[in-house]
């Protein structure tokens, strides 16, 4: 290649212009190659070598590779880096490049596809227990649309909400990729900017009607303009990245933004729902739950887990299904070795849809849907089935016909790769049958023609062999290759190697072209074979979606019902009222890591009611107060999600908002502090609890001076009783806020306990009543190992200080005389009086005369005297 851009060059440019910010994967023979910048980058991310090609404008053009076979395993690696890759494929034959310009014509390549990581659906780059969503956003007339799609399933969710929900919204549903209108200033970080045109409500209004067929889209439900265009937004996303072909859509389903319990990023992240503080899976809640056996459960659990229910029936219909296979460990024994051994139905058909899919996809339909009727008839024998499995039931039959067709269609174990085939079973097509007879034939006359050969020429080392280049030919040892040489031997010299001499014979070029004829014949037949089955999957997509739902939810009561069991968990009490009453709660991911170690978890009662709805809870660090606020927030998330809970007993009334404010920390890609994250948490708690709303909140104020940290806590916790009126568990070190359980007649004291022995300190890990009697932070400063001369020191300094406490009334001194929360909130703020105060802080005498003169200017617009 030449400082001169070859047509190979020019074609790449042309590509990669069109590509965008996406790495090429240009299609080179059996690699896909990738050049400059692009190549640079991958190579430092795949750890593979950077070469050159040639130059372009007399620079070295820097380049690397990847076979196509395992490209996919390239691909994910990338995707996971945050890349997003741009697949131009070879879209003619050599033989067509040359009949179309010349022996010297450059073969047309196109890109076929951009993988992004929100577009994925082959198996090696999805997590089997974790859902890829793809969402895309928008604003309509001050309210954001939300349109989420899981196109490995098919599944697609429209929703709308404030622009001060849209956070919460985004992290509840964990979406992979996020696309937007390009401009837009409300656009979340990191979203893909797209034309703001594609977000249109009546485009995509059109595009979901074309979608499905429909005249009008009554029958899917009730969709706003901000839903419609952010789903404009997001089909025109899929049809840009699938290069005009659309992955399995099914009809959208609208998300009422009451339907569902309500938490922010910083709750999910403090309760660590599904990724702990580490960042993985190790550690979190749907660990400790999960015990599904299918990849399809997994998911739906831990979107049960994201998005717990409000509405009291759907919950109770959820728990009395747990109930019913609690109760009967051999039904659920069977049912989950059944289960156990199905295939990923639903990301299969998300495949086949995309054109992605492959023969062993048919076969897990074909599987599949065989399992799911013998589990519908397993269990429509049975008694007294609970009403949500009478729904399910339905959804597990109705395949017959499809089912009939593939096992008369299909070998026992489907092939992955279409291009060999052998996926046909015998006896579907006669004439396919015969193809394959006759290339039988052949090869057993090949058989037989080796043998003739050995003894005609007395060579025993004598082999007929096979490659992609030569086709079939006669190899013999160089040494004795000269008899076939001769001009009257019957052979015809081929290829001569280093230790072998390769012949070709008129008889066996007969039977390798009657092989090739038959073979070509054959993989036509089941190429079109395949595209017939194919179709017949895409007719009953939605049925099939239907059947793979089903079978995900039965997963997910059966392992609500088996970790049940296992940790002796209740069955919780649903009430309408502000109640949440727990006997013997415990921490389900706290008491699986002490378990491992063999230790045994300390269970905690809580009973909060309209009369007693906000305990404060004090005692020592380590001593486990924020373990009990978070046990209680899990709980309640657990039960309405619609499981079993980790308690004795448990009755929580339904709750429409979940706050956790514990464990902040810096967020310095923010320019925020600790306390700064604290306050900012604090704020929207106070901004949007309400009485249904269950709140727990941790050492609020730490972060600042103790004066103002104690006057934080103190009016946050007047407020959320007196004001947001939430049931509220609040853990402090401040024992001086125990005063306010004199003046709010629903706050109550309660403390961890401890107790020091021979100068260590024992942590009981018990609530009690009343308030802490101590900190004991020295104490627990001792036994992390701070060297014994500081503790020693610090004790001498809090003899003194609390000395001090003792004489002047210590830091609360002169809080009991304060008006209530209520009163003070509706007082009138002191005027203030900006002219007195710009004057107060003026040096004069520093003052230049070009100063004073703008100063003067100043102090008369503050005034008002300069318009």
């Amino acid at each position: 290649m030449s400082g001169a851009a070859t047509p190979m060059m020019v074609q790449y440019l042309a590509l990669k212009a069109e590509a965008g910010d996406c790495l090429l994967f240009y299609r080179m023979g059996d690699f896909f190659e990738l050049f400059f910048d692009d190549a640079r980058h991958a190579a430092q991310i795949l750890d593979i070598a950077l070469t050159s090609r040639g130059e372009h404008h007399g620079v070295p053009i820097p380049m690397c590779g990847v076979p196509v076979h395992s490209a996919e395993g390239y691909l994910a690696r990338l995707i996971k880096a945050g890349c997003r890759v741009a697949i131009a494929e070879q879209v003619e034959t050599p033989e067509e490049a040359k009949k179309r310009g010349g022996s010297k014509a450059l073969v047309a390549r196109d890109i076929v596809r951009f993988v992004t990581a929100g577009t994925l659906t082959e198996e090696a780059l999805l997590e089997p227990r974790r859902a890829n969503v793809l969402a895309a956003v928008c604003e309509v007339r001050g309210l954001c649309g939300i349109a989420a799609c899981d196109i490995s399933t098919g599944r697609m969710e429209l929703e709308e909400c404030g622009a001060d929900r849209l956070s919460a919204a985004l992290a509840r549903l964990g979406a992979s990729e996020v696309v937007a209108p390009d401009g837009w200033e409300g656009a979340p970080d990191q979203a893909i900017a797209r034309p703001a045109n594609s977000f249109s409500s009546d485009g995509g209004e059109a595009r979901l009607k074309a979608l499905h067929g429909v005249a009008t889209l009554d029958g899917f439900g009730r969709f706003g303009r901000a839903m419609l265009a952010a789903a404009g937004g997001l089909i025109a996303y899929l049809d840009h990245v699938g290069r005009g072909r659309l992955p399995l859509l099914l009809p959208p389903v609208a998300r009422e933004g009451d339907a569902h319990l309500a938490m922010d990023e910083a709750t999910r992240a403090s309760l660590e729902v599904l990724s702990s503080s580490q960042g993985g899976r190790r550690g979190s809640l749907i660990e400790a739950v999960d015990r599904c056996v299918t990849g399809a459960g997994a998911r739906l659990l831990a979107e049960d887990l994201s998005a717990p229910l409000t509405d009291r029936a759907s919950i109770e219909a959820r728990l009395a299904l747990v109930q019913w296979l609690h109760e009967d460990a051999l039904l659920r024994g069977d049912l989950r070795a059944v289960l156990r051994a199905l295939p990923d139905l639903g990301r299969a058909l998300g495949r086949i849809v995309a054109g992605r899919g492959s023969p062993r996809d048919l076969g897990q339909l074909r599987d599949g849907l065989g399992e799911a009727r013998r589990i519908h008839d397993y269990l429509q024998g049975r008694a007294e089935r609970p009403v949500l499995l009478n729904a399910l039931l339905p959804c597990l039959t109705g395949h017959g016909a499809l089912t009939d067709l593939y096992s008369r269609a299909l070998v026992p174990s489907p092939p992955t790769e279409r291009g060999q085939g052998g996926f046909i079973a015998e006896g579907y097509d006669h004439a396919l049958d015969e193809l394959r007879r006759i290339s039988g034939d052949a090869r057993r006359a090949i058989a037989a023609l080796e043998a003739k050969y050995r003894d005609q020429t007395g060579i025993a080392a004598l082999k007929i062999r096979h490659n992609g280049v030569l086709g079939y030919f006669i190899e013999v040892p160089a040494a004795r290759a000269d008899a076939l040489m001769a001009p009257d031997s019957g052979f015809t010299h081929r290829q001569t190697m280093a230790g072998a001499v390769r012949f070709n014979a008129l008889a066996l070029h007969e039977e390798a072209s009657r092989i090739a004829e038959a073979g070509g014949h054959a993989l036509a037949a089941e190429d079109a074979h395949f595209e017939e089955l194919i179709g017949e999957a895409v007719k009953a997509a939605h049925t099939i979606a239907a059947t793979a739902d089903a079978l995900a939810r039965t997963d997910v009561a059966c392992s609500q019902a088996e970790r049940a069991v296992e940790g002796g968990w209740c069955r919780p009490e649903l009430d309408d009222g502000p109640v949440l009453a727990v006997e013997g709660g415990r921490h389900p991911v706290v008491e699986a890591a002490l378990a491992a170690k063999g230790e045994r978890f300390v269970a905690n009662d809580c009973r909060l009611a309209e009369q007693d709805r906000l305990w404060l809870v004090g005692g020592p660090n380590m001593g486990g107060k924020s373990t009990f606020l978070r046990q209680n927030a899990l709980i309640v998330l657990l039960a309405q999600a619609g499981g079993f809970v980790p308690a004795v007993r448990a009755t929580v009334g339904l709750t429409d908002r979940l706050f956790s404010r514990v464990g902040a920390s810096d967020n310095l890609a923010r320019g925020r502090s600790t306390f700064m994250v604290e306050m900012v948490e604090t704020a929207a708690i106070l901004a949007q609890a309400t009485p249904r709303s269950f709140v727990i909140l941790d050492e609020v104020g730490r972060g600042t001076s103790t004066y103002d940290g104690l006057a934080l806590a103190w009016a946050v916790a007047e407020a959320v009783h007196s004001a947001n009126r939430s049931r509220c568990l609040f853990a402090t070190h401040y024992h001086e806020l125990s005063r306010l359980a004199g003046s709010c007649e629903a706050l109550s004291l309660h403390h961890v306990r401890a107790r020091e022995w021979q100068g260590d300190l024992v942590l009981l890990h018990e609530l009690a009543e009343g308030p802490a009697d101590r900190s004991y932070g020295l104490a627990v400063a001792k036994l992390a190992g701070v060297p014994a001369p500081v503790v020693a020191r610090a004790k001498a300094v809090l003899e003194r200080l609390e000395k001090g406490r003792a004489e002047t009334g210590g830091l609360a001194a002169g809080l009991g005389d304060l008006p209530l929360f209520a009163a003070t909130a509706a007082a009138e703020p002191e005027p203030v009086d900006e002219l007195r105060e710009c004057l107060a802080e003026l040096d004069v005498d520093a003052l230049s005369p070009r100063e004073a003169l703008d100063l003067l200017y100043q102090l008369k617009r503050t005034a008002g005297m300069v318009p």
